[in-house]
């Protein structure tokens, strides 16, 4: 026999009790399918987080480097002040 997880929560029983019911599970195979699910749900927000702060640091890095003053977006000068087209 394996491991044994004591359920000591009346509430924890009753959700994982209807859970069983609802998909045809075991107890077991329920509790361990939704404990699955949780887990990887958590361990995927943890991986997004930690790609979100190493892009931070870069961002953090490339503006740190940046040239003085920054380049615009003011293209104007591509353009013919009487006709709007391009020169």
């Amino acid at each position: 026999m394996g491991t044994q997880l004591n359920i000591k929560s009346d509430d924890a029983y009753r959700l994982a009790s209807k859970l069983s019911e609802l998909t045809g599970e075991s107890l077991t195979s329920a509790v361990t399918t939704a404990l699955k699910e949780r887990l990887e749900r958590v361990q995927q927000r943890e991986d997004i987080e930690a790609r979100l702060a190493r892009i931070r640091e870069i961002t953090a890095d490339i503006r740190a480097n940046m040239q003085r003053p920054l380049p615009t977006s003011n293209h104007d000068w591509m353009y013919d002040d009487e006709t709007g087209l391009p020169i």
